[in-house]
């Protein structure tokens, strides 16, 4: 049962995050042709702007659940390094319950702003104009997941027996099987 959650919330989390990838695509997209209908066509550009905005502010927060799995946030781990597997294990939980009450505050206060523009028919003060809820339930989203996938760690740290070991530095772990005889010259 807990390995089908901590499953489910990875696979949730990976189209997110190929989501987040897709919308800075998207993004990059029209910023290019935004550039050659502004400068080339010398046209009006009324939509790009808040497009581009929208979408790669929508990026950073359904992108971040994918980035807690992979676990590619910046962590300094100097202590990590100088405890035992007990501490390491205790420090890491603290972290992720820490990091859960965070993401539960922030959905909480990503909710009722979402829920303001929603209720209210809030649009941009823009030309384009696009209703606001749209974009704010980012927000939400991310933050919702944010909180399935620190549930998802604390459960993998507290059934793995493996979880507080240190993860191989990735320099290290690449040349971990070279033979010292095929080493190549630096």
């Amino acid at each position: 049962m807990i390995k089908s959650y901590i499953r489910a919330v990875s696979n949730v989390s990976r189209a997110l995050g190929a989501l987040a990838t897709f919308l800075l695509i998207l993004a990059m997209l029209v910023v290019c042709q935004m550039i050659f209908a502004r400068y080339i066509l010398r046209v009006a550009t009324t939509w790009q702007n808040d497009f581009v905005v929208f979408s790669a502010t929508a990026a950073i927060f359904v992108g971040a659940p994918y980035v807690l799995l992979r676990k590619g946030h910046v962590g300094v781990d100097v202590i990590e390094h100088l405890v035992g597997d007990a501490a390491r294990l205790k420090l890491r939980l603290a972290g992720c319950w820490l990091g859960l009450i965070f993401c539960s505050i922030m959905l909480v206060a990503g909710w009722i702003n979402f829920h303001e523009a929603w209720a209210n028919e809030w649009t941009s003060p823009t030309v384009w104009a696009p209703p606001l809820w749209i974009p704010y339930s980012a927000v939400p989203i991310g933050f919702a997941m944010l909180c399935l996938q620190y549930f998802a760690e604390i459960l993998r740290l507290h059934t793995d027996e493996s979880a507080a070991a240190l993860e191989p530095d990735a320099e290290i772990s690449a040349f971990a099987d070279v033979e010292p005889s095929k080493e190549r010259p630096i």
